[in-house]
C-alpha cells in the first residue's frame, strides 16, 4: 500500500480547492463547488462515524460466517455442501464489502485500527491482500474511468474503450470481440483472480508488509483447502470450490460493475475539477433496503466517490443533497435500476468491442 488512502481523497480535495484552483485552471466559482457541497454534508452531520451500525453489521456477518463453517463441519461429505458453498459466497461478498469500508476509514477514523481490521478481514478471512487492493483502489478513486490512470479499466482481458480495442493484443484482442457475452462468465473467475493477484503483488516494491501479508494469505489457504479436502472427497471438494468461488466472483462483479461501466471514459489531457470528475464517471443504482444490503451502500456510488469516508448509513441522505446540488450547477447526475445498469454496461462492452469485430482475425 502506497500513498494516502483513498478514504481521505474528498477531504483533502476540500483543502486543495480552498487554497487555490485545480490544475485545470477553472475560472470563477467552479473551483469551490466541492467545498460548498462538503460544507452542506458537514452541516447535515453526515460525516460522523456510526459505531452502532458497524457493530451490528459486522456482528451479523461474523455470525453468518460462523454458521456457515459450523454447517460445513456438521454436514460432512455430502452434496448438500453445495448449498453451504452458495451461502458462503454471499458471506464472502459481505466480507469484501466490510474490508472496503474499513479501507476507507468509514468504521474507524484512525489508520492503525482501520489497517488491522482490513488485514484481518481481507487477508485472513478472504484470502485477498489488503495492501495490494488498497493501492489499486486508491488509484481508482483518484481517477475513475481514466483510460491510463484507473487500474479498474486497464485493458487486461477486457477493453473499456474503442481506443483500447484498436490497440488490443493477445487475450484482450480475442475476448474483446465477444466480451459482452463473456462478461458474466468471466466474473466467476474474479474471486480466484483476486487471490492470484494478491500473491503476485507480494513481490511488488509498493507492498508495505509483504512478509506479514504473505503469512496471513498462506494461513488462510491452508485452512481453506485443508478444510475442503479433509471433510469432502476430492471430487466434492473441487465442485464446492467451483461453486463457492464462482458465485463469490459473480456477487462482487454484480456489486462493482454497475457503478462505472458504461459511464464516460476520461482520456489523457481531459481536465475536470474534483466534483465533476467523480459525478460524471459514476452511476447510482436505485433500489430499496435489500439493494442497500446487497451492494453494501455502493449503490450510492456518486456520494461514495465524493466522500469516501462517509459511513454507509449516511449515504442515502447524502444522495438527496448531492443530486439537488448537481441540479443547481447543471451537472448531469445518473441514477438507474440494477438491471438497467447492467444492460448499459453490457451495451458499452459490445460497442467498444466493435473495432475488433470489424477488423476480424
Amino acid at each position: 500500500m502506497t500513498g494516502t488512502p483513498s478514504s481521505n481523497e474528498g477531504e483533502k480535495e476540500t483543502g486543495r480547492q480552498e487554497n487555490g484552483r485545480e490544475k485545470a485552471g477553472e475560472k470563477g466559482t467552479r473551483g469551490s463547488d466541492f467545498s460548498e457541497l462538503s460544507r452542506r454534508m458537514a452541516d447535515a452531520g453526515l460525516l460522523r462515524r456510526r459505531p452502532l451500525y458497524y457493530t451490528v453489521r459486522f456482528t451479523a456477518v461474523g455470525l453468518a460466517l460462523a454458521g456457515s463453517v459450523a454447517a460445513f463441519l456438521l454436514l460432512g461429505d455430502s452434496w448438500s455442501q453445495l448449498l453451504v458453498a452458495a451461502v458462503l459466497a454471499l458471506v464472502f461478498g459481505q466480507l469484501g464489502l466490510a474490508a472496503h469500508d474499513l479501507a476507507h476509514r468509514q468504521v474507524f477514523s484512525r489508520r492503525r485500527p482501520s489497517e488491522t481490521g482490513g488485514l484481518l478481514v481481507a487477508d485472513v478471512l478472504l484470502g485477498m491482500s489488503y495492501g495490494w487492493w488498497m493501492n489499486k483502489h486508491t488509484r481508482h478513486h483518484a481517477n475513475p474511468n481514466h483510460e491510463s490512470k484507473d487500474p479498474d479499466v486497464a485493458p487486461d482481458i477486457i477493453v473499456w474503450s474503442r481506443g483500447q480495442a484498436r490497440r488490443a493484443k493477445g487475450p484482450a484482442r480475442f475476448i474483446g470481440k465477444h466480451q459482452a457475452a463473456l462478461f458474466f462468465p468471466l466474473l466467476t473467475l474474479e474471486g480466484l483472480n483476486l487471490s492470484f493477484s494478491s500473491f503476485k503483488a507480494l513481490r511488488s516494491p509498493s507492498m508495505k508488509r509483504p512478509v506479514l501479508e504473505g503469512t496471513l494469505l498462506v494461513a488462510h489457504f491452508t485452512v481453506y483447502f485443508g478444510g475442503l479436502f479433509s471433510v469432502l472427497s476430492p471430487g466434492k471438494a473441487l465442485v464446492f470450490l467451483a461453486v463457492h468461488q464462482g458465485l463469490f466472483g459473480l456477487y462482487l462483479g454484480s456489486v462493482f460493475a454497475p457503478n462505472h461501466k458504461g459511464m464516460p471514459m476520461i482520456e489523457e489531457g481531459t481536465e475536470l475539477d474534483f466534483l465533476r470528475r467523480q459525478v460524471l464517471t459514476s452511476r447510482n443504482v436505485d433500489g430499496g433496503p435489500l439493494t442497500d444490503v446487497f451492494m453494501g451502500g455502493l449503490n450510492y456510488q456518486i456520494e461514495h466517490h465524493l466522500f469516501p469516508s462517509m459511513p454507509t448509513p449516511a449515504l442515502a441522505e447524502a444522495q438527496v443533497i448531492t443530486e439537488r446540488y448537481c441540479a443547481e450547477l447543471g451537472i448531469p447526475y445518473c441514477r438507474t435500476g440494477l438491471l438497467a445498469s447492467h444492460r448499459t454496461a453490457l451495451r458499452h462492452l459490445r460497442d467498444v468491442g466493435e473495432p475488433l469485430r470489424t477488423a476480424g482475425g
